[in-house]
């Protein structure tokens, strides 16, 4: 299994993005994490379709979208024609999580199913033949720099479930406070894609830091 980290552009610096971005591609960051928040699901609100539009034309990097939106449905078929690789979205939100899958099995984008901290793993195991990867909240979504809750319980569910059902090869994503001494917990548990906002835009030597959330692993 490879192993991923996905940037999240929320901690950059969004006067000087393209260069931000330049750094990423520069550092062998793997993915580029765009989170759009409404100020309804969550409590903030950050950016979305024309900013991603612009970030699909200053790059080839991959661009993993969370949608923590009370209403993704309706919005699936303008995320994915702004560039989006990866749409992941909530099973809280208020759309049908079925017919939100549906409508991105029509589109080129991978399908991502997301649960907040408090929502148990059963939750997504409906759905788990059906996505590409489940991300797993370790903060509560809507801010940044949040401090980092264990859910290594909950990655050890889906992962044991996702093997056993034929599924090896469902990535597991985890959102909220990933540095070098989390990642290992989760990575531990069966995580293999990394968000990480502040601990890598802060770094010096970013690519050393991503190089210790994967814990080397893809050298193995």
């Amino acid at each position: 299994m490879n192993y991923y980290v996905s940037a999240s552009i929320l901690s950059a610096d969004m006067l000087r993005l393209g260069s931000e971005i330049a750094k990423l591609e520069a550092n062998n960051i793997d993915w580029i994490h765009f989170d759009v928040m409404d100020g309804v699901f969550v409590p903030n609100i950050s950016y979305g379709i024309p900013i991603l539009n612009q970030i699909r034309k200053k790059t080839d990097m991959y661009l993993d979208v969370h949608l923590m939106i009370i209403d993704p449905l309706k919005y699936i078929k303008r995320f994915d024609e702004a560039g989006a690789d990866m749409i992941t979205f909530h099973v809280e939100s208020a759309s049908d999580t079925m017919e939100t899958i549906k409508a991105i099995q029509q589109t080129e984008c991978q399908i991502g199913i997301s649960i907040k901290p408090n929502t148990p793993a059963e939750a997504v195991f409906p759905y788990i033949e059906l996505v590409d990867m489940v991300l797993v909240m370790t903060v509560e979504p809507g801010f940044g720099g949040q401090k980092f809750m264990d859910m290594s319980g909950k990655i050890r569910e889906i992962r044991e479930y996702a093997d056993k059902n034929g599924r090896k090869d469902l990535m597991i994503q985890v959102d909220g406070g990933i540095d070098d001494k989390t990642a290992p917990i989760v990575r531990s548990a069966g995580a293999n894609v990394f968000v990480s906002g502040s601990y890598l835009f802060k770094a010096e030597d970013m690519k050393e830091s991503a190089r210790l959330i994967r814990g080397d692993a893809n050298a193995e």
